[in-house]
């Protein structure tokens, strides 16, 4: 068995041979991109994954009932189970145009940071372990979570990790970006949609008549007035809204989509119970149904930095020249958290959303992802080598 010190003066061999598998990682991130996945219909993206994971070599490639989809990866010993995984689906409908562009430096394309390059990651790194000719203690079970974002609020992964019949030791959350990240902890997260509706007794011929936008810019001019803590840190995001038809059209329906985060579950509570009371107010007073549907929450949690996993992931990031960030997020590692199994969040490249791109598109470059598959298969080797147990 090899020393950390070992594993970590290998790394730049396992960075060049990843670098060697740009073409296939490309190949496999526009095909998956190009697949339709939105929550609740992964099932075409899913059945390509596991296609690749059985050419992989992976074994019991399958998917359960809510189709996720899972293929294992068997240790010469099989004694502990490490978990590798990525949310299959993306936030995107069935009919907006998927297609993926590899320019020189970069891909872009519908949600191909969040997280297609991730699933390119999961369903490329076997064939980075087997050119390396590694053979995991090990098993690995590699995992494309269904129903993960929005109000899919991990149901994939949570039933996953219930109905599984071999315990997960260690967890490591794939997502596109950013390289360099090394989540250990998770923010709470509260999240939600407010409805305001006109009611059946509408009277539309009324002078001044507003529909469903004012009262709802209302409710967002008080939500904002909501004085959210710097410490414990809170953040209060608006992150949709839908309304209306046309220009000329009474709205009969807003919706304003939105996710409240802090490191602490009391003033989720607070939060949440403000929001309620608002709601109430600007519905009794503007004569419209306003209901407030708190459909996912999730409770702050996770390891201390000082931790071995922490520590492994600091030293195998730093020895690939990237400089660890370690913050709070709200990343599927929740679901781990929740059933205390150690896990970690990393990012795959480098990305961002650029003001001249459409809505959904998405810009990640191709160069760091040779790091970021390298950093993977490190901390895998780490794992496997037993430095990363809290005995360590």
């Amino acid at each position: 068995m090899k020393t950390l010190e070992e594993i970590l003066a290998g790394l730049p061999r396992i960075r060049a041979a990843a670098d060697g598998l740009r073409d296939m990682m490309l190949a496999n991130l526009v095909m998956i991109g190009e697949i339709p996945a939105p929550t609740g219909g992964e099932q075409a993206r899913v059945d390509f994954l596991l296609q690749r994971f059985t050419e992989d070599g992976l074994e019991h490639c399958s998917f359960d009932e809510l189709h996720n989809g899972a293929g294992l990866l068997a240790g010469t010993e099989g004694q502990r189970n490490i978990l590798l995984l990525a949310y299959a689906d993306a936030a995107v409908s069935d009919d907006t145009d998927q297609t993926v562009e590899v320019e020189t430096d970069r891909v872009v394309g519908p949600f191909v940071v969040d997280n297609s390059i991730a699933l390119a990651a999961l369903v490329t790194l076997p064939t980075l372990l087997d050119r390396l000719q590694v053979r995991l203690r090990s098993n690995v079970l590699f995992l494309a979570a269904a129903r993960s974002l929005g109000r899919g609020n991990l149901e994939g992964l949570k039933f996953f990790l219930t109905n599984s019949r071999v315990p997960v030791h260690f967890g490591l959350c794939v997502e596109g970006v950013q390289l360099g990240r090394l989540n250990c902890a998770c923010l709470g997260m509260l999240r939600g949609e407010i409805v305001c509706r006109l009611p059946d007794d509408y009277n539309w011929a009324q002078h001044g008549a507003t529909g469903s936008i004012i009262p709802m810019n209302d409710v967002i001019t008080r939500i904002n007035r909501i004085a959210v803590p710097k410490r414990p840190y809170t953040s209060l995001v608006l992150g949709s809204i839908h309304g209306g038809i046309s220009h000329y059209n009474i709205a009969r329906q807003t919706t304003l989509g939105f996710e409240v985060r802090s490191e602490a579950a009391d003033i989720l509570h607070q939060v949440q119970q403000q929001m309620k009371d608002i709601v109430e107010e600007v519905s009794s007073q503007a004569g419209v149904v306003i209901t407030a549907d708190f459909f996912a929450r999730r409770e702050p949690g996770g390891l201390d930095p000082a931790h071995p996993l922490v520590r492994c992931g600091r030293s195998v990031l730093t020895q690939l020249g990237l400089q660890p960030m370690i913050y709070l997020t709200t990343s599927g590692m929740s679901a781990l958290v929740d059933r205390k199994i150690p896990a970690l969040t990393l990012g795959v490249t480098t990305g961002e959303r650029l003001g001249r791109l459409d809505e959904f598109d998405e810009a990640c470059a191709i160069e760091p992802m040779a790091t970021g598959l390298a950093q993977l298969a490190g901390i895998l080797l780490a794992l496997d080598g037993g430095y990363a147990d809290e005995s360590a």
